[in-house]
């Protein structure tokens, strides 16, 4: 097995660690300061600071509210920071519609991975960001790609749109004249990290386009109990 495929086992199985005990996840605790902290209980709104035209709405339980911001982000996308779209995809995970929070999930993770592609995220200008990301995705990751992978078809289909998303709607923080970028030229590393995304989704599909591999993914779900924590109806 290649490198890359064994990157693409591990994400696949990783999430089936049985941490989380064998009890429907229901809501997404997780600390990264200073731009989240959840609710301790399920009633208590989560302190959000990603954006002050998103912090009001991303911290209501109100399912319209976290609907009104996705809205808003997608009207206009350009500067929106992959915070603030993960801080979004808890939101929905927390309301209930996990379809759009694994969409959001790997557009905020995509447009990232592509800005570190262009922009220098080890700068001190960037350093809080950078680590935030990962702090997000670590923290996060693990129950959102729970329920992805209930269905490897459907999260075949999220992940693809995701990455169609992200080239269709560029990060214009990437071309900012005082954001610190890596050689080169800035559009056409932005070029080269979306076509790596394009990549590493397909060599996602096609880990699972073998059988076995897709028999090993359900039988160590099912022997984790993967299925009650996070395929719940």
């Amino acid at each position: 097995m290649s490198k890359s495929m064994k990157w693409v086992a591990l994400a696949a199985t990783l999430l089936s660690s049985p941490s989380y005990g064998a009890e429907p996840v229901r809501r997404i605790a997780v600390y990264v300061q200073p731009f989240y902290e959840s609710g301790r209980t399920s009633g208590e709104r989560p302190r959000v600071a990603v954006g002050a035209q998103f912090n009001d709405l991303l911290s209501s339980n109100k399912r319209e509210d976290i609907l009104a911001a996705r809205d808003r982000i997608l009207s206009a996308p350009g500067y929106v920071t992959p915070m603030t779209m993960i801080a979004l995809a808890i939101r929905l995970y927390d309301v209930g519609l996990r379809d759009d929070s694994v969409f959001w999930f790997y557009v905020a993770k995509d447009r990232y991975i592509v800005m570190s592609e262009v922009l220098d995220v080890k700068t001190p200008q960037l350093g809080l960001a950078d680590e935030a990301a990962r702090n997000f995705a670590t923290l996060a990751g693990p129950v959102i790609n729970g329920y992805a992978f209930c269905d490897l078809s459907q999260q075949k289909s999220q992940h693809a749109t995701a990455v169609a998303w992200v080239e269709a709607n560029p990060y214009q923080t990437m071309f900012l004249a005082n954001a610190p970028a890596l050689p080169g030229n800035r559009a056409d590393n932005a070029k080269r990290a979306i076509a790596n995304a394009k990549e590493r989704a397909a060599k996602e599909s096609a880990y699972f386009d073998d059988p076995k591999n897709v028999e090993m993914h359900y039988a160590t779900r099912k022997r984790n109990e993967v299925d009650v924590k996070f395929c719940w109806k």
